[in-house]
């Protein structure tokens, strides 16, 4: 394998995934849960940029069911954003023959 050529091939990733990097940051990924009276909204890096709850799912005596049903929208934001991270990953790394889960 010529050494240059892959070094060439690592440079030209490296400014892929910062360009990709960049782009996932302006995006916005929602999720909603209990017929979309919980919304939770988190860029491309997976931080949480806001939590809409409506005030018919506040009940006092059921607090569990409200925390249940926002930690099950935090989760599914997130799996949104780590399994857009991961496709934009493969398609940067797909022609390089690195073993299936290498991360960087």
């Amino acid at each position: 394998m010529n050494i240059q050529k892959m070094m060439k091939q690592v440079q030209d990733m490296q400014s892929q995934m910062q360009k990709s990097q960049a782009q996932l940051a302006t995006k916005s990924f929602e999720s909603t849960v209990a017929g979309g009276k919980i919304i939770v909204t988190a860029n491309g890096h997976g931080d949480i940029q806001s939590i809409k709850i409506a005030k018919e799912v506040v009940d006092p005596e059921d607090v569990d069911m409200l925390q249940d049903l926002l930690l099950s929208a935090v989760q599914q934001v997130q799996k949104k954003v780590k399994d857009t991270q991961a496709a934009e990953m493969s398609k940067m790394t797909g022609g390089l023959g690195l073993p299936p889960g290498l991360g960087f």
